[in-house]
């Protein structure tokens, strides 16, 4: 029988190819399994590709008094994430013609009366460069000019979707998730959650002290709860135009400003979203940090990867990089694996 020599080397080709992958995943895991153990990481970690799971695992325990093991179900409060959840809100009624990114916040909160509400755009809200540092004082600059992180800035965010949608943040959050099946994500004043580990920071000395203000933080600038799971499918539905439409996700996805930040030095930010200069196409997510809770959500557009890390031990409160070693280090592999291919 006359078999046909292009088909055999096509078929070796695959092969090959395919042996090849599963040899990256095997050299992918090994690495990450490396990083976890020498920095004794407590927590979840959860890498996808497409709908592959590349790589789960939970290490340590929700509760370190009484030694509960971790499980990829358990539920983190996760910080700063939150912010883009509250922007996606925001660029929803943005998209339904409710809001435009330009109007003035005392169009929504008359309630504030410094005349700098008249200056101020939900823009400059999403971006950190409004200036607000306290509603009672004067801005500490001129909105637009410069950049300053603030927590209130998407506190205000939410009473402005409160006005808009005439339902409480609490109510419209929670069936937002229930729409899209995120059934392990909940506003904090939604005590549906089951699963929520405790935050601990470690102390000089080794001990390990329970965080009791994890929930104290605006929940749209910072006190959602997820997990894993939820996180991974919130990548999955964002940067495939799902939430928002593909056109919205680009606003989300442009830089506007650049913080001099603790961890990376230098970042920029979109809505809700940061990445490198010029880097929207490589990496692109967000930290998250709670008292007691570090966590990174992160997509690489190029191989279609999901990396969420989950850890719920702050290993050193007086320097954010030292506590953030895990997550960076997996960001970095993940990145390189993402560039090289």
């Amino acid at each position: 029988m006359k078999i046909n020599l292009s088909i055999i080397i096509f078929a070796l080709s695959i092969f090959c190819k395919t042996e090849a992958q599963q040899l990256d995943v095997n050299t992918l895991t090994s690495r990450i399994d490396l990083i976890l153990n020498k920095n004794n990481f407590n927590g979840v970690v959860l890498i996808t590709k497409g709908g592959i799971t590349l790589f789960s695992k939970a290490l340590g325990y929700s509760d370190l008094e009484n030694k509960i093991p971790m499980t990829l179900n358990n539920q983190f409060v996760i910080g700063s994430i939150s912010k883009q959840i509250t922007a996606v809100l925001i660029l929803k009624e943005f998209e339904n013609g409710k809001i435009n990114l330009t109007d003035k916040i005392n169009d929504y909160l008359p309630e504030i009366k410094q005349l700098w509400s008249k200056d101020i755009t939900i823009h400059h809200l999403l971006t950190h460069t409004h200036g607000i540092i306290d509603l009672e004082k004067p801005l500490e600059f001129v909105p637009g000019s410069q950049f300053h992180y603030s927590q209130l800035g998407y506190e205000l965010l939410a009473r402005i979707l409160e006005i808009v949608t005439k339902k409480s943040f609490e109510k419209m959050t929670t069936e937002y998730f229930k729409t899209y099946n995120l059934d392990h994500t909940f506003h904090p004043d939604n005590k549906d959650y089951k699963n929520l580990v405790k935050g601990y920071v470690e102390e000089k000395n080794g001990s390990m002290i329970y965080q009791t203000n994890s929930l104290q933080n605006y929940a749209a600038a910072g006190s959602f709860i997820s997990n894993a799971e939820d996180l991974n499918k919130w990548n999955k539905l964002l940067y495939s135009g799902q939430l928002v439409t593909k056109e919205t996700l680009k606003l989300m996805e442009t830089k506007y400003a650049t913080r001099i930040h603790p961890i990376f030095k230098k970042i920029d930010y979109g809505y809700g979203l940061l990445f490198n200069d010029g880097e929207q196409n490589t990496q692109i997510g967000a930290l998250g940090y709670a008292p007691g809770f570090v966590s990174a959500c992160y997509y690489y557009p190029q191989t279609d990867i999901n990396l969420i890390v989950l850890e719920n031990i702050d290993r050193d409160s007086d320097d954010f990089k030292n506590s953030f070693n895990v997550h960076t280090e997996l960001m970095e592999l993940i990145k390189k694996e993402s560039t090289t291919k």
